[in-house]
This record gives structure tokens, sequence and C-alpha cells, in this order.
């Protein structure tokens, strides 16, 4: 599969010089939605960064509940993504379906200034993860459709290196809001909203219209077949690509290759704690006051903006599979040390540096390696498909780990984790393992005459 495989399959082109290779993964749309995705991160980590500090010590939520609501915050969008992604296949304007989903999280952020209970909070998170949801799948087709298939890597890497300067820069900003703010917290939900507004006016503006599909790449399997108007004179008329339909869609499972992505994807997704819990563990085991604690998001992000793109670049060289399944491995490695590492003053760089490089190894390569496989029509379904599993197993992983913290506490719920995520990375290697090459077939011998 193409996750195990080099950056160009047999009988591709081969590959540009230097300088074409920089241009194309730096197409303006990547470029544009690059930006668009730094400013609206900017926008999404203030809240995030703040979030667990305000539900757990402003409103009392206990870590169960906690859990609840951050699977909730992370599994709704993966419910959309399939209606996002199927949908901007079908109308074929991603932009268009991208640009709903930016405009509804804006619109959701002034609303965060009015919602003090946790239902009302609840319902508001609701509605900005449905607008990520609608815009993830159509963007990354955007991202894919307009790169030759030898640098996905690569492009994925520079999207999410701009993508996670804003992740960088959003905590850093309610940080600074929260130390000069009297009250805090809707200070950061106000300048939250202004950003999200500018990320949408940037979308409108720069990021190319078209009909969804602005540069198409080679496709990974011959297209599905096109509807031929013919007139009375029986001379072929231009053709039309067939409409695409939910079944051509479900039909996408039926890729061998698509389906062991979405299976790895699921069961690691099931065993990758989320960002929220990694960062209160980290705080409880290491003391950090809670003036610091939207600053551990920065840690994070600042490893994955320096590494997004040679991890790309690197997935694209020697195989999407080996970087993969080793950002997996750091992830067991910060698990490791959070809970068994001595007291040690590095000890928080340590597990935010391997953090942010699981994230570098792992965020950008599994959209690289489902654009591979999936047909350029229905880009932005697979993506949808594959995303929408691990979404929702991350979803169950948040509401398991806080029922095991409530329950357990933090030692024992983080170690069931890193038992599982170990065994589920076990098996991914051997899922995504490359196939074995064709034995050739024998040749015949022409000293042989006859029938056997």
């Amino acid at each position: 599969m193409y996750l195990a495989d080099r950056s160009a399959p047999a009988g591709a082109k081969p590959a540009p010089d230097r300088g074409s290779v920089r241009a194309a993964a730096v197409a303006p749309t990547v470029l544009a939605l690059g930006t668009v995705s730094l400013i609206t991160d900017i926008s999404s980590e203030m809240v995030t960064a703040v979030l667990p500090l305000y539900l757990i010590a402003g409103l009392g939520l206990s870590p169960l509940g906690f859990g609840a609501l951050d699977g909730v915050y992370n599994g709704v969008s993966a419910l959309v993504q399939l209606t996002g992604g199927h949908l901007a296949d079908r109308v074929r304007n991603h932009k268009l379906v991208a640009g709903l989903g930016y405009g509804l999280s804006a619109l959701c952020k002034p609303l965060l200034l009015f919602a003090h209970s946790l239902g009302a909070i609840s319902v508001v998170l609701t509605l900005e993860r449905t607008g990520k949801g609608l815009r993830t799948a159509p963007r990354d087709a955007l991202i894919s459709l307009s790169t030759p298939p030898e640098l996905q890597g690569r492009a994925f890497g520079v999207h999410r290196a701009m993508d996670t300067t804003g992740a960088l820069l959003g905590p850093l900003a309610a940080f600074l809001i929260l130390s000069v703010a009297v009250d805090g917290y809707d200070a950061v939900f106000g300048v939250s909203a202004c950003v999200a507004a500018l990320g949408v006016v940037v979308l409108v503006l720069f990021v190319p219209s078209g009909d969804g599909d602005p540069r198409p790449g080679p496709r990974t399997r011959p297209p599905r077949p096109t509807r031929q108007r013919t007139s009375d004179d029986g001379a072929a008329a231009a053709e039309r690509p067939a409409p695409v339909r939910l079944r051509d869609a479900l039909g996408l499972l039926r890729l061998p290759r698509l389906r062991n992505l979405a299976v790895c994807a699921v069961l690691l997704g099931l065993t990758t704690v989320s960002d929220a819990f990694v960062y209160l563990l980290l705080q409880r085991r290491t003391g950090i006051g809670d003036q610091w604690f939207p600053l551990l998001p920065l840690g994070t992000a600042t490893v994955f903006l320096l590494l997004a793109v040679p991890a790309g670049a690197l997935a694209d060289r020697i195989g999407r599979r080996t970087v993969f399944l080793t950002g997996h491995a750091l992830l067991l490695a910060g698990y490791a040390l959070l809970l068994w590492a001595p007291d040690l003053p590095a000890l928080p760089y340590l597990v935010l540096a391997l953090h942010g490089m699981f994230y570098a190894a792992t965020d950008g390569v599994l959209p690289a390696a489902v654009a591979a496989t999936v047909p350029a029509e229905l880009r932005a379904t697979g993506l949808a498909l594959v995303g929408t599993g691990q979404a929702l197993a991350r979803f169950g992983c948040s509401l398991a780990f806080g029922a095991a913290w409530t329950l357990w506490g933090t030692g024992p719920a983080l170690a069931a984790a890193a038992a599982g995520l170990l065994c589920c990375a076990a098996v991914a290697g051997f899922v995504l393992r490359p196939a074995a090459p064709a034995l050739p077939l024998p040749l015949p011998d022409p000293n042989r005459t006859g029938s056997p």
C-alpha cells in the first residue's frame, strides 16, 4: 500500500528538479489555505488553551464530565466530516463547503461570551465543531488536488506548519490576555471571535475559486465512467462526469488500501489520549501553576511547527508507514515519561517535545497516504471517511480515559492507555506492512514442444 511505498509509484514520471519541487510544494492554493488555517487556529487555540482550566477550575466540572465534553468537542466534527466531504464532492465546489464550515465556527465564537453554564457551553462547542467537521475534508482535498502525488507529504507538511503557527500563537495570545485583563476568560473569547472573522475574510478573498478541482493530479485508478450525450446526427457531445452518489462514497471502503488505513487510524485513535488530558496530567505531575497552563500547548506547537515539513518530506522519501508508526512510538515514550520518569526540571520540555514530534510525524502523513489511494472525484469523501473514523475513536478514548481517571486515578488510567497504544501500534505495523512483490511468471522453454 502507498503508506509503505516510496515517493513515486512505478511508471511515474522522473522526479522534477529541486526548483520545481519547491514551487509545487508551495502552490498558491496550499499557501492560501495555510494562511486561513493559521488565522483560524489562533482563534480556536485561544479557546482551547483556557477551556480545560475554565471548565474544571472555574465551573467545577469533574474529570469524567470534562472527558465527556472533550469527546463531544472532538467527536461532533467527526460525524459531520462525512457530510462535508460528500457534499463537497457532489457539488464539485470544495471552497464553498469549506467556507461554510469556517463561517459557522466563526459565528460560534461570540456566543461563548454569553454561555456561562455547562449546557450552554456544550451547545456552542457542538456548533463550533460542526463547522470544523464541514471544512476539514474539503480543505484537505483542495490541498491534495493541487499537488502532485509524489509531493503530497511535503504539501500537507507546509499546510500543517502554517496551521501550527496559529496553534502556537493562540495559547500565547490567551496567556497575555489572561495576564492583563480583569475578566480574562470573556476577553479571550471576544478576541477569538474577531480573529475567526478575519480568517473567513481571507478565505473568501484569497483562496482560488473553481469547481473544487483546481489542479487535479494523477488518478490512483481509472476514472469512473462518464455519461456521454449524443446529438441527433450521432456526433458525440461533450462528456460530463457522472454525479457523485452516496453509494460511490460507501464503495470506497471496498478499496483494500483505504480500508486498512481506516482500520489502523481507528485502532490508534482509541488509545490516543486527548491533548487536554495530556496537559492536565503534565500539570499535576510537575506542579505547574495555573497561570502557566495556557502555555503548555505552546511547547507542542513549537516542535510541530519546526518538524512538520521535514517529517512530510521524509515520509515522501522513505515511506509513510515508517514515519507514521515512528510518531506513535514517540507518543508512547511521552506516556512512559509521565508514568515513570523521575521529577526532573526538564520533564515538561521532554514530554511536550515528544508530543509535538508525534503530531509532526502523523498529522500530515495520514491524509497524504489517504489521498494517494482515492480517486480525484471522491478525494474529499475518502479523506472524510478516515478522518471520521479517527475522530470517533478519539471521542471514545476521551470518554474512557475520563472514566478511568475518575475511577482509578491518573496513573492506572494512563498505564492502560499506554498498553493499548503499544498493542494497537503493533497491529497497525502488521496491517500496513509492504505488500510482497509478485513473483515473475516462468518463461516458456523454447526446446519443449507439445502438450504436457
